[in-house]
């Protein structure tokens, strides 16, 4: 089967661009990506493009150039950047394209996500109760994952700061004020024991990914970054997950980040202790503390000591979010997952300037998690 591997990155900056549509945000992040890979958009056979705002993400065309190509939309919550990229290396590693495209672009309102529980299949009761609203679903499962594991209050913060103090180098980055614990600790209880700086806000912004065969590489740029696996998991039955209505009675099952990461690591041939940088879903600063042991970067528990010796900043031995993550970013759905990938690139590139990981890093994991409880993870390496 023939290798997929990334020639190009383009990133809109994440934030607040009023009048400014989502579409040309994408237009410019897809830009910024053949630029980057020194192609032309003509040039490009196929694509995928991600996004939750816009009906018709595949309308960018007209911004870009009609020449026919099939540019397929897709959406798989807060997953669908990793559906994205996934397509876009199965065309080449198929051989239906020797050159795609991956998109995602999203222009979010301000407040939490909000529509009626039926939309997503779920009985009126659960908004009722409040579990639609996934502020309320996150602080309910890291104050159940802090009792069982011995997380403190403090490690929460330790993270919210490393992710803002990051992306306070990213120029691309929305909240780029420095936060200390101590400030973050002393801002306002939302749901326990999440506190308004501990939670990452919906957005705007555009990321954009052009890959090609591995052995056509060398005709667009010196400094290829091979994709190693991707995957996609749904939520089984016994796995308690945000969106879902009921725990079944019986032996718990692992969540769907656990049964993407193990199999992302198989595909892939790379364990976890090959990893040397990684993007974790940060909806809050719980998730990335789960996220780290359910994707096997330590044990359930670990966090604690691990954060503490700064292991997950920049120059720890596993630097975790080096872009601010979510926290940092922000989360447009359909591009977020990408911006993940555009960041392990410039890493594994050794081009991320103030935030650039020591060493000569060589692989870089990614992950995504959310509704409905839907996780992909993506393993990249030079």
């Amino acid at each position: 089967m023939t290798e997929a591997v990334v020639i190009g990155v383009g990133l809109h900056p994440f934030g607040r661009f009023p009048g400014k549509p989502a579409l040309d945000m994408g237009a410019d992040a897809v830009r910024l990506a053949l630029a980057d890979a020194g192609v032309d958009w003509p040039q490009v056979q196929g694509g995928y493009i991600g996004s939750y705002e816009v009906a018709n993400p595949d309308a960018i065309v007209g911004r870009l150039g009609l020449t026919g190509i099939p540019l397929r939309g897709v959406f798989n919550g807060c997953a669908t950047a990793g559906t994205a990229v996934a397509l876009a290396a199965r065309a080449i590693e198929t051989g239906e394209h020797d050159l795609t495209i991956a998109i995602g672009l999203d222009k979010h309102p301000r407040g939490a996500f909000a529509a009626d529980p039926s939309v997503a299949g779920i009985p009126s009761w659960y908004g009722q109760t409040g579990l639609f609203l996934t502020t309320h679903f996150f602080g309910m499962k890291i104050n159940r994952y802090m009792h069982d594991h011995g997380i403190s209050h403090e490690t929460l913060a330790r993270v919210a700061s490393k992710n803002f103090r990051n992306a306070a180098g990213n120029e691309k980055a929305w909240r780029r004020t420095p936060l200390s614990p101590e400030e973050i600790l002393a801002s306002p209880v939302l749901n326990h024991p999440l506190r308004q700086f501990m939670y990452c806000g919906p957005n705007e912004g555009a990321a954009a990914l052009v890959l090609c065969r591995a052995d056509q590489a060398h005709k667009y740029t010196a400094t290829p970054v091979r994709i190693r696996a991707t995957a996609l998991r749904s939520r089984r039955l016994g796995a308690f997950e945000v969106q879902s209505p009921s725990f079944p009675v019986g032996e718990p099952v692992a969540s769907p980040t656990v049964d993407a990461s193990r199999e992302a690591y198989e595909r892939a041939g790379i364990g976890p202790e090959d990893v040397d940088v990684a993007q974790l879903q940060d909806t809050d600063a719980g998730s990335e503390i789960i996220h780290m042991a359910e994707n096997g970067l330590c044990k359930d528990g670990e966090q604690e000591r691990l954060v503490a010796e700064g292991a997950t900043e920049i120059g720890g031995r596993l630097p975790v979010n080096t872009d601010g993550g979510l926290l940092g970013n922000g989360e447009p759905i359909g591009a977020s997952g990408l911006r993940q990938i555009h960041e392990i690139v410039l890493q594994l590139r050794g081009a991320a300037g103030s935030r650039q990981i020591p060493g000569t890093p060589r692989v870089g994991y990614t992950h995504l998690y959310g509704a409905p409880g839907a996780s992909a993870v993506t393993i990249l390496s030079t």
